[in-house]
Order: structure tokens, then sequence, then C-alpha cells
């Protein structure tokens, strides 16, 4: 199975009433860091079965705007496996409830995202050190209790890397 980790965009200064910070949504810059995420999966030809999202508002936003830009046309997941708090023994009977798909996003929010990215790829069943920035992607493939890190990008490198792209697919115009 490829599992791809998404943190939430940002969305700005958490509330201090919990039930208002569900409700959070992206800011400005979280909706533009959904365009470059999804845009570089696209580029890469990223295909997932299913996304499967925390039910708080800028994880289920985050998951909606960087599936569009995949093209991803399924119905969005909602599974409290993935809330801030959540245990990895929730998040391993999530993995166990869609084991016949091949490729799944996960959209939540940290420490435990990271948590679970790094439990995941850690062959020991210690923690690996992986930290996911907000809007943050993570590729693993999938053996049965473990996986691999293939690749895992920031939103800040996934813009350099766009501005890199469209500024040298420009024609030069100097003359010499």
């Amino acid at each position: 199975m490829i599992l791809y980790f998404l943190r939430h965009a940002s969305a700005g200064e958490p509330f201090v009433n919990p039930k208002k910070d569900e409700k959070r949504a992206l800011d400005k810059e979280g909706i533009e860091q959904c365009g470059f995420v999804g845009r570089a999966l696209a580029a890469v030809e990223a295909q997932v079965d299913l996304i499967i999202s925390s039910p708080l508002k800028r994880a289920t936003q985050t998951a909606s705007l960087v599936g569009n830009e995949m093209g991803y046309e399924g119905k969005l997941q909602i599974e409290a496996a993935l809330r801030p708090g959540a245990s990895f023994a929730d998040f391993r009977r999530l993995l166990e409830k869609y084991a016949g798909q091949e490729s799944i996003m996960v959209v939540g929010h940290n420490p435990n995202l990271s948590q679970f990215l790094g439990t995941v790829i850690s062959e020991s069943g210690c923690e690996a050190s992986v930290e996911l920035k907000k809007g943050a992607v993570a590729r693993v493939d999938m053996r049965r209790s473990s996986g691999t890190l293939l690749w895992c990008f920031t939103p800040k490198t996934l813009r350099t890397l766009y501005a890199t792209a469209v500024e040298s697919s420009r024609p030069n115009t100097s003359l010499k």
C-alpha cells in the first residue's frame, strides 16, 4: 500500500476554546500551500484511491483542496483516528480498516501525525523522528506492519521548485 501523510495547511493561531478551534479554517497562506502540494502531487502522478481526514475543519479543507488539485473524485472519508490526540493503536485500526486500498492519503495534525509516520517507518517499533511542517506531505510504501519513507516535502520546498520550473520554462528573450 502507498500511504501519503499530509499535515493540514496553515490555519493561523489556535483558539483557546477547543470547540471553536475545531472549526478553525485555513488562512490565505494555507489555501496557497494546498495549491502547491496538490499540483506537485499531480505532477508526480500521485494517485489515491481514498483520502481520509480528521474531522477538524482545517484538515477537511486541506484534504479537499489538495484532492481537487490532484483530480481526486472520490468521497472524503472522515475518521476520528486522525484527530489531535489520537493514539497509534487508533491509527493502526484505521489502516486495517482500509487495508484493501492500494493508495491512501491521511490528513491530520501534529504531534500525532508525525508520530504515526515515525512509528510506521521504524523497523524496531520505536519512533523515528520526522517532523511534518504545516502542509507537508510524505510518501511511505507500506509492507505488512512497517514502511519505507520515499520522500517528504514541505510547501516551502514545493513553492521553490514550482517557481524554478516556471522561471526555466520562460523563453529567453535577451539578445546576445
